[in-house]
């Protein structure tokens, strides 16, 4: 698997992909609040994180209740495989999320006073096992982290009772293990297929005229298999065209271009990443004189993307997105402050920032709830109660209570080197519907789950289960 499709894994996401306000009415935005704002008027004056009032204030705490719990300090988990010799830097803005939001949390007292000691991995995309074992006996919970190889940890995780709040998960028994919640959840059973529903309401050609490129990747043709899946699924049949891209990249991408030409395509999804090779296919496409609709996960949203853009070969490159893009920060008060937080420390910032933002918020309201009684149990009780979050407005409304991702889906579209917000067209608002998520093939999930939607390969009894 190649390492640059980490976003759209978690993602998306990256799958990647991610207001300020919930839905009210189908395939619109509205001015309703959502449930983790209710009470942010009687908290006006207080600190706060974008739309909701902030979790971390002083307090008088007591109590060594659970491992890592002392009077005065919480230790977490947190990190990322920054140090992956192949990719330096690998998900380092997750990191850089979580160390600013520790250091905004303690400014304001903590969690009911006690200081968050956060405890910093680097899972180096092959030592994820390692880093599990170390957060085993140390840490009270996993918080914001990303790890790529996950599910080779996943076992350790379970058999330890070590539960977590996600940055992203990727593996399916990591992504529906027990014990584990995410801000952002994108479950093996559920997808959220709102470019889909948006490309159906605003490219004619999509129905018909529309194909998939293809890779040699395994990651990438298990993400092609779902979205083709769902494209038959609300009524669109893939061309077919035989495009098949060698994951290593292809002396000529002239040949696949011409293919697309004779093929008819109009508008082209790829679940690949952008690399050398997949600009290069696109640059090929223009020469053949095709000006096909692009159709991208949220990994293409980036300034590699944009810089690699200057000549405008990707003018019609559409990416659906469930967080906000930075470029909305100045209308979504969240997005502004995760850049000022993370820039102030020199950080690095990108979507997956967001996401282990949003999961270290939803972490520390559910402690916050608990006060001196901080337990896992407890922490897990109040995690499961969320139905409803935004990460204080930095993407769409999900629901991490039951593992069951956001309803909606944004789109923005490249032009030049800036994206642009072009669905909805209010800027700052989703595009929502009952129908942008729809239910997978369980040949698909990669695990088998139990009634309560569990993956049950590293299941025991006496897991943390969630308690009324």
């Amino acid at each position: 698997m190649k390492v640059d499709k980490i976003g759209r894994l978690a993602a998306g996401a990256v799958a990647l992909a991610m207001i300020t306000t919930a839905c009210a009415s189908e395939r619109s935005g509205s001015d309703g609040l959502p449930a983790e704002q209710a009470g942010g008027d009687a908290a006006a004056g207080a600190k706060a994180f974008g739309t909701m009032p902030s979790p971390c204030g002083k307090g008088d705490a007591k109590g060594a209740t659970d491992q890592g719990i002392t009077d005065k300090e919480i230790t977490i988990g947190f990190g990322d495989d920054r140090g992956f010799p192949q990719a330096p830097g690998l998900s380092k803005e997750m990191g850089d999320a979580v160390k600013a939001m520790i250091d905004w949390c303690n400014t304001q007292g903590g969690i009911n006073g006690r200081k968050i000691k956060g405890n910093q991995y680097d899972a180096a995309y092959t030592q994820s096992v390692k880093v599990m074992q170390e957060s085993c006996k140390q840490d009270f919970m996993m918080v914001g982290q990303g790890f790529a190889m996950d599910e080779a940890a996943e076992q350790y995780r379970v058999g330890c009772k070590l539960p977590t709040v996600a940055g992203f998960s990727i593996g399916p028994n990591a992504v529906m293990g027990p014990m584990k919640y995410e801000a952002l959840p994108y479950p093996v059973d559920l997808l959220n297929v709102g470019a889909l529903r948006i490309a159906q309401d605003k490219f004619p050609a999509f129905k018909d005229k529309t194909d998939l490129l293809l890779s040699t990747s395994p990651a990438v043709s298990t993400g092609n298999n779902k979205i083709a899946a769902a494209m038959k699924k609300i009524g669109t049949e893939p061309l077919n065209c035989g495009v098949k891209l060698n994951d290593k990249g292809e002396s000529s991408y002239m040949p696949f271009a011409e293919k697309i030409k004779d093929c008819g395509a109009e508008v082209l999804w790829t679940s690949d990443s952008p690399d050398p090779g997949q600009f290069s296919l696109l640059e090929s496409i223009e020469r053949a004189g095709v000006k096909p609709t692009y159709l991208f996960e949220s990994t293409w949203y980036g300034n590699a993307v944009a810089q690699w853009n200057k000549a405008g070969t990707g003018n019609n490159i559409h990416i659906s997105m469930m967080f906000q893009p930075f470029e909305n920060a100045a209308k979504v008060p969240a997005v502004k402050q995760y850049l000022d937080l993370v820039n102030a420390q020199k950080g690095k910032t990108a979507l997956l920032g967001m996401q282990a933002t949003s999961s270290f918020l939803l972490w520390a309201q559910s402690a916050q709830k608990c006060g001196s009684d901080l337990t896992r149990q407890c922490v897990i009780n109040e995690l499961s109660k969320v139905h409803e979050w935004t990460g204080g407005g930095l993407h769409a409304p999900s629901d991490p209570g039951r593992n069951k991702p956001a309803s909606c889906s944004l789109m923005v579209k490249l032009n030049g080197t800036k994206y642009e917000q072009v669905h909805p067209k209010n800027i700052g608002e989703f595009e929502c519907g009952a129908d942008f998520v729809l239910e997978t093939d369980p040949k698909t999930w990669g695990t088998k789950l139990d009634k309560d939607r569990i993956a049950t390969t590293y299941l025991t009894d006496d897991v943390i289960r969630p308690k009324a």
